[in-house]
């Protein structure tokens, strides 16, 4: 065993498909041979540190690689538009 055939099997790759992430992937570990079925991300948002939470919609093979799709969670997530208050 190479150490690229270690690497896919304990890595699988995070699709982020809607929400402030839409569009980005990540690189994620497996946990004892599975991914996590729910994640969290910190994002910079008008300038402040936001989590954002992820559920999973499904998972795929691709190319012999291990994705899996999030589908963004509005209500346990931090507000995306900050508010401002005016001068």
């Amino acid at each position: 065993m190479t150490t690229s055939d270690n690497a896919e099997e304990t890595m699988y790759i995070a699709e982020f498909i809607d929400g402030p992430l839409e569009g980005q992937i990540e690189p994620r570990a497996l946990i004892r041979g599975k991914h996590a079925p729910r994640v969290s991300m910190v994002a910079a948002v008008n300038g402040l540190e936001s989590v954002f939470w992820y559920d999973e919609v499904d998972e795929r093979d691709m190319n012999g690689q291990r994705r899996v799709r999030y589908t963004f969670d509005q209500g346990e997530s931090d507000p995306i538009d900050a508010e401002v208050d005016p001068l």
